[in-house]
């Protein structure tokens, strides 16, 4: 789960123009992204299996990150920024996205 959480953090630095510090909800939607391309329809499988049923997990590893000195915190950075940022079973269930394949008719 961390190195996922570590590889997310890239995976948004790649889209992003220029590297900058991360907000809370916006590395939480990278991580959204990066296993929905990694794990497909498997993804909140994967997650659970990790420990990982909520945005807020995803803020309890990035401070534990910090903690270690593996990520930096910025001033302003608050693990309550993970907090309800989405909720699982829409974003994983409802919401998968086929790549790929048009569903429009």
């Amino acid at each position: 789960a961390y190195l996922f959480v570590l590889a997310a953090l890239e995976f948004a630095q790649t889209r992003l123009p220029a590297r900058r510090p991360l907000s809370g909800a916006e590395l939480a939607w990278a991580c959204r992204d990066f296993a929905q391309e990694q794990f497909g329809l498997l993804a909140p499988t994967v997650l659970a299996h990790w420990g990982i049923s909520s945005t807020e997990d995803f803020g309890r590893i990035v401070f534990l990150l910090i903690d270690v000195a593996l990520l930096a915190r910025q001033p302003a950075d608050r693990i309550e920024d993970f907090d309800r940022v989405y909720d699982f079973d829409e974003v994983f269930r409802a919401g998968y996205r086929w790549p790929g394949v048009s569903f429009s008719g």
